[in-house]
C-alpha cells in the first residue's frame, strides 16, 4: 500500500524554498568588492611603475588576511593618460559599466580635481592617493573626496621651516606651470612672506609640464643673481634642471629648497649626478628604522626583488586605506563608506595616520632632509620625519578656504 508524509514533504519543500531565496544574498557576500583605480601609468612610470606594486602588495596581504567583511577586494584598474577629460571618462567607466563601490589613485593635481568633482556629483566616494594641490580638500574640496598624500601647503611648510633659519633675501622660483606647481608657489610665497617679512622673489620660471627649455631657465635665474632658489620641478624636468644648472654653475653659492627633490623616484636617474647639498622632502628608503616601516620593506623586497620608492609607500598605503574604511563601515555602502573616513585611522609605513573629518586631509607626514651622493647616486642625509598635523594652518582658517 502506498503511503504518503503530506507533513513531512511540505517542511522539506519550505525547507528548500527558504535555502534558495538565502542563495543570492550569500552569492553576494562572497562576490569580491571591486575598487576602482586610476592614475597617470604611461605618463609618469617612475612613480606609478612602484605605486602598482605597492597597491598589488597591499591587496594581497588584505585577501591572505580574509578580505574585509568577509569578501575579498578586486581592483580593477585604468590609465587616465593624465589628461582630466579622460580620467572623468574612466571614472564613469569604473562606476557605471565595472560596478566598483568606490574609487581611489590620482597622480597629476588637475586630474585629481577633475574626479573629485565627478566624485561629488555622482556621490561615490574618491580616496585620492597622490594629487598634492592643496584645492582638493579645500577651496574644491567636496564631502565624498579624501586625500592621503602631505599635500603642497604641507611639504612647503616643512621646507619654509629650514628657509627662514637661513635669511636668505631674494629668491628665484621653478615650477611647472600646471595646478600642481601654481599651487605650491602660492603657498611657498605666502608662508615666507609672513614668517620672513622683506623676503624678494626676483625670478620666476614657469615651463610647461615635461616641456622645460633648461637652458633658457637657468640662464633666467642666473641673470637675476638670486640668493636662493625654490624648486618644484619634478621626473624628467627635474634632471634637466639639475644638470643645465650644473653646467652652468648657477648652483654654486646658492641654497636649493627643492619640493619631492628627495624622492628616489627621481634622485636614482641622476645617478652621481644628483645634487648635493639641497634641502629636500622625500624618501630615505633605506635609513629608516621603525617597526612599521621594517615590516614594509621586508615585505616589499620579498615580494618584488626590489626596494620600495615613495610610490611604493602612497600605493600600499592607499589600499590599506580602502580595507580600513569599509571595515569600519561595515559594509562597502557608499555613504556608510563615506561617513567611516571621517576621522579614520590606518597603519602605514609611515606610522598611523588620520583622515581629518574637518577637510578629509590624512595627516600622513613627509621626510625633511638634505641631498647627498654615495656610492653613486643620490641619496638623503640629515633628515627627520615631519608629522603632517605639524604643518596644517589653524582650524578656522581651513574653514574659510573650505566652501562645505
Amino acid at each position: 500500500m502506498k503511503r504518503s508524509f503530506p507533513g513531512l514533504l511540505g517542511l522539506a519543500v519550505a525547507a528548500s524554498l527558504a535555502t534558495a531565496s538565502l542563495l543570492p544574498d550569500r552569492v553576494a557576500a562572497q562576490e569580491p568588492i571591486r575598487v576602482g583605480e586610476l592614475n597617470s601609468y604611461k605618463a609618469i612610470p617612475a612613480f606609478l611603475e612602484p605605486y602598482k606594486k605597492g597597491w598589488e602588495l597591499a591587496v594581497e596581504e588584505i585577501n591572505a588576511a580574509g578580505g574585509v567583511v568577509g569578501r575579498k577586494l578586486e581592483v580593477v584598474s585604468r590609465d587616465d593618460n593624465a589628461s582630466p577629460g579622460d580620467a572623468v571618462r574612466v571614472a564613469e567607466e569604473l562606476v557605471s559599466r565595472e560596478k566598483v563601490a568606490l574609487l581611489t589613485g590620482g597622480f597629476l593635481s588637475h586630474v585629481g580635481l577633475a574626479v573629485a568633482s565627478f566624485a561629488n556629483q555622482q556621490k561615490v566616494v574618491f580616496i585620492a592617493s597622490e594629487p598634492l594641490t592643496d584645492k582638493l580638500v579645500w577651496e574644491s574640496g567636496n564631502p565624498y573626496t579624501f586625500r592621503l598624500r602631505a599635500s603642497t601647503y604641507m611639504q612647503v611648510s616643512m621646507l619654509v621651516e629650514e628657509a627662514v633659519k637661513l635669511g636668505k633675501k631674494r629668491w628665484a622660483l621653478v615650477y611647472p606651470n600646471y595646478e600642481y606647481g601654481q599651487s605650491a608657489v602660492a603657498s611657498f610665497k605666502a608662508l615666507m612672506q609672513a614668517r620672513q617679512p622683506g623676503v624678494e622673489f626676483v625670478a620666476e620660471q614657469a615651463p610647461p609640464l615635461g616641456k622645460i627649455e633648461a637652458g633658457a631657465v637657468t640662464q633666467a635665474i642666473a641673470d637675476a643673481k638670486p640668493d636662493a632658489i625654490f624648486n618644484v620641478t619634478f621626473g624628467p624636468d627635474l634632471q634637466k634642471f639639475v644638470r643645465e644648472g650644473t653646467t652652468r654653475g648657477i648652483f654654486n653659492g646658492v641654497t636649493v629648497f627643492s619640493l619631492l627633490g628627495g624622492e628616489p623616484e627621481y634622485l636614482d636617474p641622476l645617478k652621481d649626478e644628483a645634487p648635493v647639498g639641497w634641502y629636500v622632502t622625500g624618501y630615505p628608503w633605506d635609513q629608516i628604522k621603525t617597526p612599521e616601516h621594517d615590516k614594509f620593506l621586508a615585505a616589499y623586497r620579498a615580494r618584488w626583488n626590489d626596494y620600495p620608492r615613495l610610490g611604493s609607500v602612497v600605493g600600499y598605503a592607499a589600499l590599506k586605506s580602502v580595507a580600513a574604511a569599509i571595515a569600519k563601515a561595515g559594509s562597502p555602502e557608499t555613504e556608510k563608506v563615506r561617513a567611516a573616513m571621517a576621522g579614520l585611522e590606518v597603519d602605514t609605513p609611515f606610522g598611523r595616520v588620520t583622515y581629518r573629518a574637518l577637510d578629509h586631509q590624512s595627516t600622513m607626514g613627509a621626510y625633511v632632509g638634505r641631498t647627498a651622493v654615495k656610492d653613486g647616486r643620490g641619496v638623503m642625509v640629515d633628515w627627520r620625519y615631519e608629522p603632517g598635523e605639524k604643518h596644517l594652518p589653524p582650524d578656522d582658517e581651513v574653514r574659510k578656504r573650505r566652501p562645505q
